[in-house]
């Protein structure tokens, strides 16, 4: 499976949260929206990645940038992995993985891969990370964040039309 292309519209979805709660993407137009895919709640890799995040979560919420972590696991999985490790974003369960395949964010087997969809205020995916180290991503993305809005158009037109190895 390829993982989705920038500079187009991000697929719209609705998914409930670690608290039942249901969450639609578009709802979140005119923020930034950071989705992170993953494999599976309490694995290394996973929790590595997660609480790298957490521990990032001041500056992406200074940036106002919206975080999604996505994977097949169901509320409850997903509700004890954000208590277990004080996860103060928000997880959303695909155990039907719709929402995953439509990212291109599962392999040929049907396994959820490790990687990241950065999505613009106007709902275009503006940067792709197809291969994630989950002990630097957070600090990559914020670095890349940067630029974007250090960009003239500030990531709303052509901005990351390639993906980021």
């Amino acid at each position: 499976m390829t993982l989705i292309e920038t500079a187009i519209k991000a697929p719209d979805f609705v998914l409930k949260d670690q608290n039942g709660k249901p969450q639609r993407l578009y709802g979140f137009r005119g923020s930034y929206v950071l989705l992170y895919f993953y494999p599976k709640d309490e694995t290394p890799g996973c929790t590595k990645e997660a609480c790298a995040i957490r521990d990032e979560f001041a500056n992406f919420k200074r940036n106002k940038i919206k975080i999604f972590g996505i994977s097949a696991d169901s509320i409850e999985s997903h509700r004890n992995f954000a208590k277990n490790h004080n996860l103060p974003f928000t997880l959303l369960s695909d155990t039907g993985r719709k929402v995953i395949k439509s990212y291109g964010a599962q392999d040929i087997e049907g396994n959820t891969l490790r990687v990241s969809i950065l999505i613009g205020k106007n709902g275009d995916i503006i940067k792709t990370y197809p291969k994630v180290d989950p002990a630097s991503h957070a600090k990559q993305i914020l670095d890349d964040f940067r630029e974007i809005e250090n960009s003239p158009d500030k990531g709303e037109n052509n901005f990351g039309r390639q993906a980021v190895a």
